[in-house]
């Protein structure tokens, strides 16, 4: 899997690029990720930005350093052009599992204002935005999303099972964990947890996944078809919580 980041500080993707499940997929070459300086695009001045046309406070990046940047990450063509802005579809589980499919991509790091709309348009192929929130820039967007594919590849996470049970697998919240000890501050740990019954704990968090979801993110459900154990599931948790 590769990713092309275009960014004005590349600095910040090699370090990433160092660091925890994302360095590890790095080191063992699974993972190729490249950091494309913006700023070597930007000819003589080494400025990629501009005043905007019309007036108006900040700075836009400009098209042709973007176009110029694109040409030389050489990008594969079942590899998509992504931008990180506002107005894209939300970024989910789901979309990080299809850029795994394409092998990754290359992402537009916008900064100051965003950049020029030639460039949104005639450039880019998916745009994605984490949220309604601000950033100064888009590389900790871009580097969250490289961190959510390089998860998917398969043999970079030590234990697949778990995996399989995050949040929004499933499109469920995950379901609560413990560790040791087994008392803290008062609070025990469920006793289903200790009791080596693993079907009973498959259910207990079956339920509490479900339960979660419904109290915190029941958008969430309408999004799966549940079964007639899972409503029985959510209607006794729900029947605890009352």
């Amino acid at each position: 899997m590769r990713f092309d980041l275009i960014t004005l500080f590349p600095g910040v993707v090699a370090e990433f690029g160092r660091l925890g499940v994302t360095g590890d997929a790095c080191r063992r070459g699974k993972l190729d990720l490249r950091a494309i300086d913006l700023r070597d695009h930007a000819g003589p001045s080494r400025r990629p930005d501009d005043a905007p046309y019309g007036g108006g406070a900040g700075m836009l990046l400009q098209a042709e350093p973007v176009a110029s940047a694109l040409r030389s990450a050489n990008a594969h063509p079942g590899r998509p052009v992504v931008a990180l802005t506002p107005q894209g579809r939300r970024f989910d589980q789901a979309a990080a599992e299809a850029l795994a499919e394409r092998g990754g991509a290359v992402i537009i790091c916008g900064r100051y204002e965003g950049m020029d709309e030639r460039a949104h348009e005639t450039l880019v192929d998916i745009e994605f935005s984490l949220g309604d929130f601000i950033l100064s820039g888009a590389e900790l967007p871009a580097l969250c999303i490289v961190d959510c594919c390089a998860r998917l590849i398969p043999g970079v996470l030590g234990a697949e099972d778990a995996l399989k049970s995050e949040s929004f697998v499933d499109e469920t919240l995950e379901f609560p964990q413990y560790t040791r000890p087994s008392e803290w501050l008062g609070q025990s740990v469920p006793a289903v947890l200790m009791s080596g019954n693993h079907a009973q704990i498959a259910r207990w968090r079956r339920q509490q996944a479900l339960g979660r979801t419904f109290l915190r993110r029941p958008d969430l459900l309408d999004e799966i078809s549940l079964s007639a154990d899972d409503r029985a599931l959510l209607r006794a948790f729900l029947e605890t919580e009352s």
